[in-house]
């Protein structure tokens, strides 16, 4: 009796302190023993569907793919603009007025073949120790008044080389006298910055847009441009996959070298389901990496890929070229130049 007692003592005591206080097992005890009321039945928690009774979405598929962005760095400097030299020209002129006085006898022994070499193109030049600044005042109250006028042509790329490879011819000959003009030998020309790759818009060849970085892009069998890549096996990593695409795609006919092992831009293609909610078409994350070419040229013939063909492009050819949402994807690791 005693214990019945305690117990029913027990009992009244959680309903009234309410169902929070309650452990789960008294509570659910407390609504099986009471579900007969009204009361009961209104305060009874409501069932939740279990994740059985929820509709099921196939989760989103994708495939995990490596690829790299192989490079060819500029080779040349890039053209100055006509401003450019001017304002180069100008700085050598007043170099030219502000340095002490030019000793040629410092660098030149007298009466030796490059003393009169060196007599033969300053006597040429007016007096001036510079090549290629032309005839100016170097003293006198007229020094000062020969600066740049608009339009001038002085500081001319063409004008200037013109000057400095006729300087560079040597007037003397193997007997110590001065060399008369059909004992001249001209000097070998530097080769022309426009390049016969570029005349002719061969995007394959490498010796084209020297003053510019170029891209690898290679074309699939859909006739859709991208950089090489393929899919990264459970056991692979990112940098040794993207080598992998590279032999794959372009063959191994190239020296090449990776930048380093962390990715420098990565792409998202978003997988599409049928009605069902059955999986079309899977989605990609491709992780690019970057990568240099030192000599070599790709051949595609071998290839494993399905790939056509291939490019040497710049980066606002890479725009005009590959897919909208792929080049956003890629843009911001391009270099300007």
């Amino acid at each position: 009796m005693a214990a019945s007692s305690r117990s029913s003592n027990a009992a009244a005591m959680l309903l009234r302190r309410g169902p929070s206080s309650m452990c789960a097992s008294c509570r659910n005890a407390q609504f099986r023993s009471y579900s007969t009321s009204a009361e009961a039945s209104a305060t009874a928690p409501v069932a939740l569907p279990t994740y059985r009774d929820r509709p099921q979405y196939p989760p989103a598929e994708y495939r995990i793919k490596s690829g790299i962005i192989l490079t060819r760095a500029p080779l040349l400097t890039r053209a100055l603009t006509p401003f450019e030299n001017a304002f180069f020209f100008y700085q050598k002129r007043l170099n030219e007025r502000l340095v002490l006085p030019f000793r040629h006898t410092l660098f030149f022994k007298k009466d030796t073949a490059t003393d009169l070499d060196w007599r033969i193109k300053f006597n040429e030049r007016g007096q001036i120790p510079a090549k290629e600044l032309g005839r100016y005042y170097a003293q006198g109250r007229n020094a000062w008044n020969d600066e740049l006028l608009v339009g001038s042509t002085l500081s001319n790329e063409e004008r200037v080389r013109e000057i400095l490879l006729k300087d560079a011819e040597n007037r003397v000959t193997e007997d110590g006298e001065e060399a008369q003009p059909d004992e001249i030998v001209p000097v070998e020309r530097p080769m022309d910055r426009i390049t016969e790759a570029d005349k002719t818009n061969d995007v394959r060849r490498l010796d084209r847009k020297l003053d510019r970085t170029l891209y690898l892009v290679v074309k699939g069998s859909d006739g859709v441009w991208q950089f090489p890549a393929i899919d990264i096996p459970t056991d692979g990593n990112l940098h040794e996959c993207a080598a992998t695409a590279l032999e794959s795609a372009a063959g191994v006919n190239m020296n090449t070298w990776m930048v380093g092992r962390v990715p420098v831009a990565h792409m998202v293609k978003k997988p599409e389901f049928n009605e069902d909610n059955s999986v079309k078409r899977r989605g990609e994350k491709i992780f690019f990496l970057k990568g240099r070419i030192m000599a070599g040229q790709a051949d595609l013939k071998e290839n494993k890929l399905g790939l056509v063909d291939f490019s040497w492009l710049t980066k606002e050819e890479l725009k005009e070229n590959l897919p909208e949402k792929y080049f956003h994807a890629v843009r911001n690791m391009m270099a300007d130049r």
